[in-house]
């Protein structure tokens, strides 16, 4: 009988621990989203992963980003320099002797 007890005092734990740590709430969201779902997905354990955010994403997306990341570095490094040249041939313009006699 006291091995019975013990096993539900560590039940009782583990059950506060899960509920303090947030696990329960979002477990019962997950279901109660799918749940509520008009049109239930085909793989239910799917959907749950996704919906904590734990799916795996396809190699090929990530490559994907990845490729998309890179042509986007390259293109923002592309525009700083030119947003440097600009500024250095504004300020070049704004300190020019001809801009100050024309005012």
């Amino acid at each position: 009988m006291a091995h019975y007890r013990a096993s539900d005092s560590k039940r009782e734990q583990f059950r506060r621990y899960l509920e303090k740590s947030g696990v329960l709430d979002a477990i019962t969201s997950v279901l109660v989203t799918l749940y509520e779902e008009t049109d239930k997905p085909d793989n239910a354990l799917d959907f749950i992963k996704i919906q904590l955010g734990a799916a795996v994403p396809d190699p090929a997306d990530i490559e994907a980003l990845h490729l998309e990341l890179a042509d986007l570095q390259q293109k923002f490094n592309l525009l700083m320099e030119e947003n440097k040249e600009l500024r250095n041939k504004l300020m070049q313009y704004e300190t020019s002797p001809d801009h100050e006699a024309a005012e």
